[in-house]
């Protein structure tokens, strides 16, 4: 009898409690999850909206011969610095570093539209990307802390969404805005949509409180992976391009690269605090994880930056609309995202989504890489949707999957670590087809006789196309057809590869709003 009393008086507690104090009020949630969108879409506009004002930033600072520099500069930065911000955010909370990195960018993006010459910019460059290796990591380790990821898959239509935006709309406003307001504009953008994101983290998100690590920032660890990632990113960027593969540059670049890297592991066992904790490997969800989204990176910058080339060259479309060239792949992922999210999140199935979007990309991919002089744009749009379909099941499940086989403490580095190979995957996937494409492109034309229109074979726009006598014009869209094919090919085999991985992850349940670690105290 007095157990039931007591029941009833629990009962009654319950009931008179406030009912306006749940844990993670939904609308709360949401109002989150509008300001880290538009700190995502600061993040992904910005190389989009300043690759079309290089042109016009090249003519007025001078310094073609450096021109590369000023995207491997924030690229470079971006990548080496994205674990040290993971790791970071699980020391001394996410809240303030996330916001470090957004003022960090946004000082960067302030500099480099006021830069008065090249180096200026590539050094100002180099801070922005700074800044924007925290933004992207930031985000996704945000999500990861207010939402489980059982329920995280009715927000990822949102997230795939707004890559879409950045995609399309990012090509169309950095032309608007160097036409008619300079190219400085291009980086002063930035500004009020940094702004807004900066006001809207600062009031509305809030955190559970965590203690201050004891331990040391791992220095020695961070140099080492800021060395080797460099190196990496260097030997992909100028392998090839600036210097032969098989040049002392890259071999030393490369041995450099690999060695760092070894120090690095050596380094992290011993570590108080590594900046990526090697016992995350060890679970087997994670290191497949790991995999498919290093595979899925090779994928979509290789296909975002081979697809508008081939249909300039070949299909004779429009440069300044290159963004909309992509819709049917951008939309066919973003649908998918929704939908694979929303099922998700209703039965906390996952393990289809990865196995069926592998298929689906080395499928798209093998279609595109049938693709020849006399492929329509409805055909190669259809194609694009089934690539876009693939990669809409894998973006975002790589990353849910991730954060859900380390525990919260390690949220930061397990985001860290699966954007980290990522990018490593989209500078491999650049770096190889890229080598591929532009071999057999040249190849080809020195076959057909049309050597004299190869100086700059990989590219030619639609308008420089035109020029050229017929016979030269024809050998070139068969070569770009060509160089096209043998470069989705080497894709196919990265879906593969994301397909072998993808057989083997073991469905875990994924953590629901009621297993999520509570914290009482906010900030």
């Amino acid at each position: 009898m007095s157990d039931l009393k007591k029941a009833a008086g629990g009962k009654a507690a319950v009931a008179d409690r406030p009912a306006e104090k749940p844990e993670t009020p939904q609308r709360s949630v949401r109002v989150v999850m509008l300001a880290l969108m538009i700190t995502m879409l600061l993040a992904m506009l910005d190389n989009l909206i300043v690759g079309t004002a290089m042109p016009t930033i090249v003519g007025d600072l001078g310094g073609l011969e450096h021109l590369s520099w000023v995207v491997t500069a924030y690229t470079l930065a971006t990548a080496a610095s994205t674990p040290i911000w993971g790791k970071l955010g699980d020391m001394y909370g996410r809240k303030g570093i996330f916001l470090t990195s957004i003022v960090i960018f946004l000082i960067g993006s302030v500099l480099s539209g006021m830069a008065q010459d090249m180096g200026q910019l590539i050094g100002f460059r180099a801070v922005q990307g700074l800044g924007a290796g925290g933004l992207m990591v930031g985000v996704m380790a945000i999500i990861g802390d207010l939402v489980p990821p059982r329920e995280r898959g009715k927000y990822q239509g949102m997230m795939a969404g707004v890559m879409a935006v950045a995609m399309i709309g990012g090509p169309l406003v950095g032309g608007t805005i160097t036409d008619h307001l300079g190219w400085r504009w291009s980086f002063y953008i930035n500004l009020p949509l940094g702004a807004v994101a900066l006001a809207m983290v600062t009031i509305v998100l809030h955190l559970p409180k965590r203690r201050a690590a004891q331990a040391k920032v791992d220095y020695l660890g961070a140099g080492l992976l800021t060395l080797g990632i460099t190196a990496i990113v260097l030997v992909t960027t100028w392998g090839g391009t600036e210097y032969d593969w098989n040049s002392a540059m890259i071999m030393e670049l490369s041995a450099i690269g690999v060695a760092s890297l070894v120090g690095f592991l050596f380094v992290e066992t011993k570590a108080a605090e590594p900046i990526i904790p090697l016992h995350i490997f060890q679970n087997r969800n994670f290191t497949l994880m790991s995999v498919v989204g290093f595979m899925s990176g090779f994928v979509m910058f290789g296909a975002v930056l081979f697809l508008p080339l081939y249909q300039q060259s070949v299909q004779g479309a429009s440069a300044t609309n290159s963004g909309l060239l992509l819709l049917p792949m951008l939309l066919s992922m973003m649908v998918v995202s929704l939908v694979a999210g929303r099922v998700t999140t209703s039965t906390g199935k996952y393990k289809v989504f990865p196995v069926v979007g592998s298929v689906l990309m080395a499928t798209g991919l093998f279609l595109l890489s049938q693709m020849d002089v006399d492929t329509t744009r409805f055909t190669s749009g259809i194609y694009m949707a089934v690539l876009g379909a693939g990669m809409g099941f894998l973006m975002q499940i790589t990353m849910l999957v991730a954060q859900n086989s380390v525990e919260m403490k390690d949220m930061g580095v397990a985001s860290s670590a699966t954007t980290l190979f990522r990018t490593l995957g989209s500078s491999f996937g650049v770096a190889i087809m890229g080598a591929l494409f532009t071999g057999r492109v040249q190849d080809e034309m020195a076959a057909r006789g049309g050597g004299a229109a190869t100086e700059k074979s990989a590219q030619l726009d639609a308008a420089s196309l035109a020029k050229l006598p017929d016979a030269a014009r024809e050998a070139y869209q068969f070569a770009v057809s060509s160089g096209t094919h043998i470069a989705f090919l080497v894709g196919v085999v990265a879906g593969l590869v994301a397909l072998f991985a993808s057989v083997f992850v073991k469905e875990v349940p994924l953590r629901g709003a009621g297993t999520a670690t509570k914290q009482a105290e906010s900030v």
